[in-house]
């Protein structure tokens, strides 16, 4: 509907706002969000790793009642590395609902983004409902874990030859050993996110308001001769019942190891810890190893979340972008609402070794062999999201027999994909 669009540009235009603007824009997503934390020093925070030049806000007159950001992110894809729009800060003033200002932002989003020449945008949903209509695609799933005490008991044979040492550190004067070992494990790990020094301010913040009485973040390392191998960050809520027995909560807020033996060592570390009754890990990978070590898995109490959502800003550079797990030579009929430049048909060729080249996707007329949606090419783009599920709920449909199982299978990548870092 651009005519409807035009009409919400011209009654809230949109920009970027300056320096001086930030206060005013964070003010809108603190009443979005129902923020309960201090703003003073969450806005020097933010501003960490904020781009300017990257914010859009709605006005009505002179008040500000929209925002959305991106940040400038290099991500993890199958068999390589790609710049990523992160979209971020997306919110709408409370008392300028349902007028479409939301609508206006993310289509002048977009079309920045493919401007600027970006060919995948990501984000994480407050809400899931919000962004499909826009595009994007649900990528990657979550788990969250809760593991009481004496539920975690792993096997002998997983910590035998673990690292020569485990010892406690403070996150900060560790990142260059965390860093060594996140970097490791994202180059394997499809929709990780590169981490410069900013990042890792970012991410090691820890103000007592946004700690809901736990202790400070701590940090365990497992190690050798050679450095770390492995590492988790951590908090407690320390807690006693009636009874006397302690009742603590330990929180694991990122745990990387760059082999099964250090991980293990973690793992059985935490879980063994005294005073704690409960261990619990939000946002871990929905492959988690963990579940495959624990001799009975229903004790870790899974729950499944989405996490990342991609969205496919220009369809036939995402796709030559990454690698495929196999040979691959479709015809794909593209639907999207908001870049006619994507819409058509797209021949997706790719071999399966790196050494015989990279993949090629160029427009054609050859009849479709499958037609989608950009939201499912978005959702598979990372391997974790498989087309068969897809279309099996209509989310795909194929003219050719055989076709969804053979680009499923090119899509799809080990591991699965996850994204920790959350903005």
């Amino acid at each position: 509907m651009p005519g409807k669009n035009q009409d919400m540009a011209a009654a809230y235009p949109i920009r970027p706002i300056s320096d001086e603007e930030f206060g005013a824009f964070y003010a809108v997503i603190e009443h979005a969000f129902n923020a309960p934390y201090p703003t003073d020093l969450e806005l020097r925070h933010e501003m960490g790793v904020f781009e300017f030049d990257r914010s859009l806000a709605a006005f009505d007159g002179a008040a500000m009642v929209g925002t959305a950001a991106a940040l400038s992110l290099r991500m993890t894809v199958p068999g390589g590395d790609a710049m990523v729009a992160g979209v971020t800060a997306v919110a709408t003033a409370p008392s300028h609902r349902r007028r479409g200002i939301l609508t206006s932002l993310m289509h002048r989003q977009l079309a920045d983004l493919r401007e600027r020449g970006e060919a995948v945008a990501a984000l994480f949903a407050s809400e899931a409902g919000i962004y499909a209509r826009f595009g994007y695609g649900a990528a990657t799933s979550d788990l969250n874990l809760a593991i009481r005490r004496g539920e975690g008991a792993l096997p002998a044979r997983a910590t035998a030859s673990g690292p020569q040492r485990l010892r406690t550190a403070e996150p900060r004067d560790a990142t260059a050993g965390l860093a060594k070992v996140f970097e490791s494990v994202r180059h394997e790990r499809p929709g990780m996110f590169a981490r410069d020094d900013r990042w890792w301010e970012h991410i090691l913040w820890d103000p007592e308001h946004r700690r809901s009485g736990r202790s400070p973040q701590r940090c365990v390392i497992a190690e050798d001769d050679a450095g770390p191998r492995g590492y988790a960050l951590y908090s407690v809520r320390p807690s006693w019942g009636d009874d006397g027995i302690p009742d603590g909560v330990l929180q694991v807020r990122e745990l990387m190891a760059t082999d099964p033996a250090a991980y293990a060592a973690i793992w059985n570390d935490l879980l063994s810890r005294d005073l704690v009754s409960e261990v619990r890990a939000v946002s871990r990978p929905v492959d988690e190893p963990l579940l495959y070590l624990l001799a009975d898995r229903r004790r870790a109490r899974p729950r499944l979340f989405d996490g990342l959502w991609v969205r496919l800003v220009s369809v036939p550079e995402a796709l030559a972008g990454r690698r495929y797990s196999c040979p691959v030579d479709v015809v794909i009929e593209v639907a999207d609402d908001v870049f006619g430049e994507n819409a058509g048909r797209w021949r997706l060729r790719a071999p399966g070794r790196p050494e015989d080249g990279r993949a090629t996707c160029e427009r054609t007329s050859a009849a479709a062999d499958v037609t989608l949606p950009v939201q499912s090419l978005g959702a598979a783009y990372l391997g974790g999201t498989t087309l068969g599920a897809l279309a099996r709920a209509g989310l795909a449909e194929q003219a050719r027999p055989g076709a969804i199982a053979a680009l499923s299978g090119a899509l799809s990548w080990e591991p699965a994909p996850w994204s920790p870092t959350i903005f």
